[in-house]
């Protein structure tokens, strides 16, 4: 046969660009495509490869406009019986290309010769599917006129060929170098029309990657003996676990044992049927043998695609085993505790937005779906649950036991208790940083944002999807916030998976990284998730999230309405225990590690309602005049609530709200203090824009803490930070740096500020935006490096000269970012802050840029 070693040297292909695959030739993914690399590895490993031929990136394009190469000399290297398949081979196999073509090479004269070789049956079969392929994927005939015809025996044929005559106005080609070189040039432009240019640029392939083809003589799969054909890898690839798994099928090609209507065969034994195991032992396990010879040599999992002709075992090729989230994790870890590869390597092959997926539940890749409408995909995960238009009606949900998925326009403050209660979130407004994005990823909870498409009808109690169908309160749908779609019904599910394998990977990520990570927490409940995923303390809790909690706000509207400060102190007397107890269970829950407590930041109108309803039942419960409670609530609102009174303006106008909760956290300081184990808060000043702030309010909290350690006769210590999120913190860190411990830049309003840009309202242009290249990317999922990098570079550079020894971090939502981590690891930061659910996604992002870094450094 021309497939044995013994064929003749002299018909070896000498030019680069088309190339006889052998151990020595000059064959690389960039020039020639994986799937070439992969079939020299093979070869290399004496594995039974089929010849092959390998042509260039460039020998493709040469193709494409019309300059074929010496299809003589290529050809003169295959038996001239010989049946030849064409494949795709693009540098990365996800980038895709058009479709093989098998049997190339049948004629008239070759049938005949097959004929008499594997039986008339099995070469008529082959010549058929050739003509129809050849009619359909290269000529480009009508598909149609090929549907209709008998199948299979000679009338199947003679059909097939007196059809694409007749299609074609020309007779079935009849020269072996005819049929290649159509072929050829068929896969070189499909390769270079636009939709699939398109497609494969979606999937991250350049604009100008290349294809590379492969000739290889085909093992036939059909004939007398055992024939067939089947994949096979050594890992089940939905969990990573150790399990020969794949198909195999009798009398077939290629990868129809995969179809789902085949009826294939196991490979081991196994009880549902019979196996290829049981119908030729000496092919399976010459199979598993040479699997793993190539998963130890090539240090990976790999899918071995083969064909056994007659008993005869061939490898027509070997990627690696595509796989879930989950199992590559499995499988990184175990090569690595195999010592076939390094835990570097091993940290290196895993995509740390992956982690999100093992992490959360997800729709299960071969569910059903139903898709009603799609927004941003704000927080990962997928959640079913029953539609509830309020918070209120979340609540009642949750308190029966119901699934819900909490639908607002958008969400605000006041939302927060609705959105612990359900178990996802879907607006119709928003971006990666609007409220419902940052408290859905602190809290782990599935949510798409932005989904304008949709109809959101609140008063009416409707849902109303994009192809018009209505969804009403009560009804189930899920929200799938790792993809942004939100789906009609309840699909099946995968749960998360935090096994052995995952925490190998991130205690291996920890003895790599060289920069800190926290988590943003503002309850008990969160300081535990970030502790449970090893986060290195709290480096943001939001305060004022504790404020909503339907006792708490009530009496934090008789502070906004009091009438001067000593009644202010009246009503912050009372939310002064409540505090206090906040901060002493999440000092217990964060036992050891700093927690990070940022004073009050947002506007005071946010404690009000905004309705008629809800002015009228405020108005009766502080036993005022409705016409009193409006005025009030009129003159707190602001043009720009965002830009107004909120953060340290508050702290130095109304500074018995900072007073109340800087003794809250002094005396909670005390109460979870241990003797060999002291509690180090650190107190955190938001919106800071003049060093004057800074002065006049740590004046204050020092006179907090002078009062509680006379009070209790103890003493304790404490840090004090700033939030630097204007830009003229940053150009003035040094100045800010001389009263504080710490800076935390908050890279949300910092980015929002630089930009001029409502981070709520972003969500409505901005796909417009990144579509047209205005923005390479949404500059509040990933931190421009250009411009609000340079304010945060200028920061921590005078945020240094002005204090010696001072910690700088960021506490934004780019802090879970890999992108934007790697951004702040080169400005020099200390730590990153970021959602609880974040922390081992940076963790593996801080991992890898600090082992790329010592690779570069050889």
């Amino acid at each position: 046969m021309a497939m044995d070693d013994a064929a003749p040297q002299k018909d070896r292909v000498e030019d680069r660009h088309v190339t006889l695959i052998t151990p020595t030739a000059p064959v690389q993914s960039p020039t020639h495509g994986g799937r070439a690399k992969c079939l020299q590895r093979l070869v290399r490993l004496d594995l039974p490869v089929p010849r092959t031929v390998a042509l260039s990136f460039d020998a493709v394009r040469g193709i494409a406009a019309g300059r074929m190469p010496d299809l003589d000399a290529l050809l003169a290297g295959f038996d001239p019986a010989a049946v030849l398949c064409v494949r795709p081979s693009s540098e990365v196999p996800d980038w895709g290309g058009p479709g093989a073509i098998l049997n190339l090479g049948l004629t008239d004269e070759t049938h005949e010769v097959l004929s008499r070789r594997i039986g008339q049956e099995a070469a008529t079969r082959l010549y058929t599917r050739f003509v129809h392929a050849y009619a359909v994927d290269v000529a480009r005939l009508d598909a149609d006129a090929f549907a209709e015809l008998p199948a299979e025996g000679p009338a199947g044929l003679a059909a097939a060929l007196d059809t694409y005559e007749a299609e074609a106005e020309e007779p079935f080609p009849q020269d072996r170098a005819t049929q290649l070189a159509e072929v050829l040039r068929s896969m070189a432009r499909a390769w270079e029309g636009t939709t699939a240019r398109l497609l494969r640029q979606a999937k991250g392939a350049p604009a100008d990657a290349g294809l590379g083809l492969v000739v290889q003589e085909m093992a036939l799969g059909l004939g007398h003996g055992e024939c067939g054909s089947g994949v096979l890898q050594l890992v089940h690839p939905g969990t990573g676990l150790p399990q020969i798994t794949g198909r195999y099928l009798s009398q077939s090609q290629g990868r129809e044992a995969l179809a789902k209507d085949a009826a294939s065969l196991y490979l081991e034994r196994d009880p549902r049927g019979p196996s290829l195991q049981e119908l030729a032992p000496e092919a399976f396990d010459a199979l598993v043998e040479h699997a793993g010879r190539a998963r130890l040599r090539l240090r990976a999992e790999m899918q071995i695609e083969f064909t056994i002709e007659n008993g005869r075992l061939f490898i027509l090729d070997g990627v690696v085993v595509p796989t879930t989230s989950r199992a590559a994790v499995r499988i990184a870890v175990r090569l690595a505790e195999d010592g076939i590869i390094t835990r570097q390597e091993a940290l290196l092959r895993i995509e740390p937005r992956a982690l999100s997926e093992l992490l959360h539940r997800q729709v299960n890749p071969m569910a059903v779906r139903d898709p009603i409408g799609r927004g941003i995909a704000a927080s990962p995960g997928a959640a079913t649950g029953r539609i509830a238009f309020s918070a209120a009606e979340a609540q009642a949900m949750a308190a029966r036991d119901e699934a819900c998925i909490l639908v607002r326009r958008e969400t605000s403050p006041e939302d927060v208790r609705g959105m612990h209660a359900a178990v996802g979130v879907l607006t119709e407004r928003g971006g990666m940083t609007s409220h419902a994005a940052v408290i859905g990823r602190g809290l782990g909870l599935p949510c798409v944002v932005g989904a304008g498409r949709m109809g959101f009808h609140l008063r009416r109690g409707q849902l109303v999807a994009e192809d018009g169908r209505v969804f009403r309160a009560g009804d189930t749908i899920t929200v799938d916030g790792s993809d942004g779609t939100v789906l009609a019904g309840a699909p099946g599910m995968v749960e998360p998976m935090l096994d052995d394998s995952f925490r190998t990977l991130m205690a291996w990520a920890d003895a790599e990284r060289d920069i800190g990570i926290r988590a943003n927490a503002d309850t008990p409940e969160d300081a535990q998730t970030a502790r449970n995923f090893d986060a290195g303390g709290i480096g943001l809790c939001r305060t004022e999230h504790m404020f909503f909690d339907p006792r708490r706000l009530i009496v934090m509207r008789e502070m906004i309405f009091a009438d001067g400060p000593e009644d202010r102190r009246a009503a912050l007397d009372r939310l002064l225990p409540m505090q206090r107890d906040d901060f002493v269970e999440l000092f217990r829950t964060m036992t050891g590690l700093p927690v990070c407590i940022r004073l009050f930041d947002p506007p005071l109108h946010e404690f009000l309602p905004s309705d008629r309803i809800g002015l009228r039942d405020l108005a009766e419960a502080l036993d005022l005049p409705v016409s009193d409670v409006t005025r009030r609530a009129e003159a707190l609102g602001e043009y720009n609530p965002m830009l107004g009174m909120r953060g340290v303006r508050l702290g130095v106008t109304i500074p018995e709200i900072y007073d109340m909760q800087a003794r809250a956290i002094f005396e909670a300081t005390l109460e979870a203090s241990r003797e060999d184990d002291p509690v180090v808060p650190e107190v955190m000043i938001p919106l800071v824009s003049t060093p004057r702030e800074v002065e006049i309010v740590r004046a204050r909290i020092d006179a907090v803490a002078a009062e509680v350690r006379a009070e209790r006769g103890r003493d304790f210590t404490y840090r004090l930070g700033v939030m630097v999120e204007t830009p003229r913190a940053c150009l003035l860190a040094d100045q800010v740096a001389r009263h504080a411990h710490f800076l935390s830049f908050g890279t949300n309003d910092l980015t929002q500020m630089t930009y001029g840009l409502s981070r709520d309202d972003a969500g409505r242009f901005m796909s417009d935006y990144v579509a047209q290249g205005v923005f390479a990317e949404d500059p509040f999922h990933v931190l421009d490096a250009e411009g609000v990098g340079e304010l945060l570079r200028i920061g921590v550079a005078r945020g240094r000269q002005g204090r010696a020894g001072i910690t700088l971090s960021i506490c934004g939502e780019h802090g879970g970012n890999p992108e934007s981590i790697a951004h702040c690891r080169a400005a020099g930061v200390d730590y990153v802050s970021c959602s609880p659910f974040r922390v081992p996604v940076a963790r593996l992002a801080a991992a890898q840029l600090a082992i790329r870094d010592k690779i570069e450094l050889g």
